[in-house]
């Protein structure tokens, strides 16, 4: 019986593939030679029976010597198969790559040794890969056939670079009996592993003997200059020298001054998170100097970390010092490839008395206005009487040079409302003097002109397609910078010091024309401008501020008309006690107020007006209330001196000043609002930012 399966076994076995056609090859070459054999006996019959003899030979040996030298053949190859399979298991085996075969699930059921070196052990019980190698699981590996994934792993003290393949071993069930896989997981997943310990080491090596171009600039010399006696300033200035060069030097840096106020300086980029972890201490200690002069100095940092040449490190260290100045200030600003990170900014800039930023403003202003036919004004969304004040402001800019202007607003808000009528009632303004956007955007064109007031960031602005009508767009505005600025304003006036940016547009009509004669609605629009920003006079005021209210006044601004316009009705004024007594204080300094279902047609501005009653409470630092309105949570933060409520909103997207700011929430479910404002806290807390 057993010879009998043998005998059958061996009847199943056949050559196939090259090896067949060449064993066959003699057989094809005895037919073709028949062939020829007829041939030629047609033609002469005695020359054709001698060669079909000599074929006749030649077809017998060939038939003897493949049946007898087929079992030979096959003999031969299946002991050079089984030679050259030990071979190549030896040298997979000990092969200097380290390399394993998993299963679908991760489970390792084969590995040579360098792959057990690595692990420390035996491939025995078919180990999981991931129980080593957390980051070899599953979810990583190769879903397709021609898939590879490359992959970062790390065990022990060293770092590897993974590469996973997905190998098919389709039929491999019906012919290994020893593991049995489904026929819809007939594939292994070969990985290997590259040891780049030393190369990731040399690569950190090279990338922290990068130099990092850094700038420094004193942000009020001249103020603080002027602020101590003569015989004192060189001493002032010294120790503030000594400070910026100590601390650099503890970096092994270069600093070099450039201007009285100005230092370039050169470090390298492995001290840079020394630099970070201590939150560039630098701005504090030079706050610390004090031989008497009435205000501390401050400085601006801006860092740039090219990855390319030093001169990409120094435009980017250049970049990073402009968004400093632009944000007040009293802070350092680190500009790389991936994006810009903000450190300080806890001081409000010193307010400038010198207006000859103004006049040069005002001048590049006036030329863009005399070469543009039409200008269009617009503010933030959801306008409010700054932005609006600022905007009446530039229509009479406009006009005092005989000029067109046109204001673009989609939506009036409740306490607008009352000045905005006063301009719809009145004959004297053009009856299309307020535009909407898809209006704006229809009489646009290429010889048209876009002023931006209250706000520097496109997503805010009541059309930002507007923005992509002209090449001539002009930035007005009181708030601190932000990443996602207008990159495309040919003038940019930002003024983090300004109380509002009415302010700033009363000083600028000063320079426009002589004597501009300023009606009394509009003049008494820009007074409400300033008042509701500065919450009557109290919050970021400063010499100019009153000096523009003085002008205002002078035009004829009507206070009492102000005061009247601006009264809250008994429903708002219901509406922002019940937020306020809806108020918690958090970590014993922050007052947290939310406003639901309140019934009211501006719940944003009652939340901003009851934010900065939260302040009046003594031990609160600041202030934030929640809003729900029109699908959306919309926070009003505010605070006085101690904490910069303008960092804690942009953490949830938003922006603003150092003491008054908002957020949008993009729902209405108090709660999560509550809990991410909640985590911001307690974040900056942890990290010492507050």
């Amino acid at each position: 019986m057993v010879e009998e399966k043998a005998m059958r076994e061996k009847e199943k076995v056949h050559l196939t593939g090259q090896l067949k056609l060449y064993m066959q090859f003699p057989a094809v070459m005895a037919i073709l030679l028949i062939g020829i054999n007829l041939g030629i006996y047609r033609m002469n019959q005695k020359a054709g029976t001698i060669l079909f003899i000599f074929v006749l030979i030649y077809v017998v040996m060939v038939g003897m010597m493949y049946f007898y030298t087929k079992s030979i053949v096959m003999k031969d190859l299946v002991e050079f198969a089984a030679q050259y399979g030990v071979v190549q298991n030896v040298l997979l085996k000990e092969l200097s790559i380290p390399y394993a075969i998993l299963l679908d699930d991760g489970k390792a059921v084969w590995m040579n040794k360098e792959f057990e070196q690595i692990l420390h052990t035996k491939a025995k019980g078919d180990p999981y890969i991931s129980k080593y190698m957390p980051e070899l699981n599953r979810s990583i590996f190769p879903k397709e056939m021609d898939d590879v994934v490359h992959m970062d792993v790390y065990y022990g003290e060293r770092e590897y670079r993974a590469t996973l393949r997905r190998v098919s071993v389709e039929g491999f069930s019906k012919t290994e009996h020893l593991l049995q896989i489904p026929e819809e997981k007939e594939f292994f997943v070969a990985v290997y592993l590259e040891d780049v310990t030393e190369l990731n080491q040399y690569i950190k090596a090279t990338e922290e003997q990068r130099l990092v171009a850094g700038l420094i600039y004193i942000d009020n010399y001249d103020e603080v200059i002027d602020s101590v006696e003569e015989v004192r300033q060189s001493l002032l200035i010294a120790l503030v020298d000594r400070k910026i060069n100590k601390y650099i030097a503890k970096v092994d840096g270069i600093v070099k001054k450039m201007e009285n106020d100005k230092y370039f300086v050169v470090f390298k980029k492995k001290y840079f998170k020394q630099l970070e972890e201590d939150k560039f201490s630098l701005l504090d200690d030079v706050k610390g100097v004090n031989i008497g002069n009435g205000i501390p100095a401050t400085l601006s940092i801006g860092l740039g970390l090219g990855n390319d040449a030093y001169a990409q490190s120094y435009n980017y260290a250049r970049v990073a010092i402009d968004q400093a100045l632009a944000r007040g200030g009293d802070q350092a600003v680190i500009k790389d490839a991936h994006g810009i990170t903000y450190y300080g900014g806890k001081r409000e800039q010193t307010s400038k008395n010198t207006r000859v930023k103004a006049r040069v403003k005002a001048e590049a202003l006036r030329e863009f206005i005399t070469l543009k036919d039409k200008i269009f004004v617009m503010g933030h969304k959801l306008t409010d009487v700054d932005a609006f004040g600022a905007a009446i402001g530039i229509c009479r800019a406009a006009q005092a040079m005989e000029k067109r202007a046109y204001i673009v607003i989609n939506e009036v808000s409740a306490s607008l409302r009352p000045l905005y009528e006063c301009y719809e009632k009145d004959d004297s303004y053009p009856k299309d003097m307020f535009l909407r956007s898809s209006q704006a955007l229809d009489m646009a064109d290429t010889n048209s002109m876009v002023v931006v007031v209250d706000t520097n960031r496109p997503q805010m602005t009541e059309c930002e397609e507007l923005l992509a009508k002209t090449d001539t767009v002009v930035v007005l505005d009181h708030h601190r910078q932000s990443n996602d600025k207008i990159e495309s304003a040919l003038l940019s006036y930002v003024e983090p010091y300004a109380s509002s940016t009415c302010e700033m547009v009363s000083e600028i009509l000063q320079y426009i024309v002589d004597d501009i004669k300023i009606p009394k609605l509009e003049a008494s629009s820009m007074y409400a401008g300033i008042m509701i920003d500065t919450n009557n006079f109290v919050n970021r005021t400063g010499v100019r501020t009153f000096e523009a209210a003085a002008f205002l006044r002078r035009a004829g601004a009507d206070i009492t008309l102000v005061r009247k316009m601006f009264r809250d009705d008994m429903e708002s004024y219901q509406a922002k006690a019940e937020i306020i007594s809806s108020a918690e204080v958090y970590h014993e300094i922050f007052a947290i107020a939310k406003g639901v279902d309140l019934h009211i047609e501006s719940p944003t501005i009652i939340g901003a007006q009851a934010a900065n009653e939260l302040l009046d409470i003594s031990q609160i630092k600041a202030s934030f209330v929640l809003t729900e309105y029109n699908g959306r949570i919309y926070v009003s933060a505010r605070s006085i001196d101690e904490v910069n409520v303008q960092v804690m909103m942009e953490k949830l997207g938003g922006g603003g000043h150092m003491n008054a700011s908002g957020a949008q929430f993009e729902h209405t479910n108090m709660n999560e609002a509550v809990a991410a404002l909640k985590k911001v806290i307690d974040d900056m807390i942890e990290g010492g930012d507050i």
